[in-house]
C-alpha cells in the first residue's frame, strides 16, 4: 500500500465491506466477516509483507464465507429433524434471493467480474483455481441468475 497508509486502509475497507456483503449470505454481517478476515491475518502476518493484502484479504473472506453458509445448513439440518418449531419466522421476497441461491465463491466470482472488473486470473488467484475455472464459473452463475429471472418474470 503507498500513501499515508491510513487512507489506503480505509479505502480498501470500505471495498472489502462491499465485497462481503455480497459474498457473505443474508444471516452474515459483512463487518463481522470482514473483521474476522483481519484479525485472522494479522494473527499470521504481518500486514507490510503482504504482496496483495486486498487479494489476500478477499481469500480469507470467500472461505469464511463459505464455511458460515456450511456451518448454517448443518445447524437447519439439525432443526429440521428436532421437528417444526413452535414459532416461525416469517419470510419476505428479496431481490437478493437469486444471489443468496448462489454459492459464496460463485458471489465473489460474479461480483469480482462484474462490479470490480477483475481480470479471471485476479479472480482465480482469489478464489484458488484456474483461469478457465474462472470463466466457467462466472459464465455458469449468470447464466443462472439470468434463469431464475426470466422464470421469476414469466411467473410473476
Amino acid at each position: 500500500m503507498t500513501g499515508d497508509g491510513l487512507g489506503d486502509f480505509q479505502a480498501l475497507f470500505e471495498r472489502l465491506r462491499r465485497f462481503a456483503f455480497v459474498v457473505g449470505s443474508l444471516d452474515m454481517e459483512a463487518d463481522d466477516l470482514v473483521q474476522e478476515a483481519l484479525a485472522r491475518t494479522l494473527s499470521r502476518h504481518r500486514f507490510a509483507d503482504l504482496d496483495d493484502p486486498g487479494r489476500y484479504l478477499r481469500t480469507v473472506i470467500v472461505r469464511l464465507a463459505s464455511n458460515g453458509r456450511r456451518q448454517a445448513g448443518k445447524r437447519r439440518r439439525a432443526l429440521e429433524r428436532l421437528g417444526p418449531a413452535a414459532e416461525t419466522q416469517p419470510t419476505y421476497p428479496s431481490d437478493l434471493a437469486e444471489l443468496e441461491r448462489l454459492s459464496a465463491r460463485d458471489r465473489a466470482a460474479v461480483y469480482l467480474f462484474v462490479v470490480e472488473r477483475r481480470s479471471h486470473s485476479e479472480i482465480a488467484t482469489i478464489l484458488g483455481c484456474t483461469e478457465e475455472a474462472s470463466r466457467q464459473r462466472v459464465a455458469r452463475a449468470l447464466a443462472r441468475l439470468r434463469d431464475e429471472m426470466n422464470a421469476e418474470a414469466e411467473n410473476g
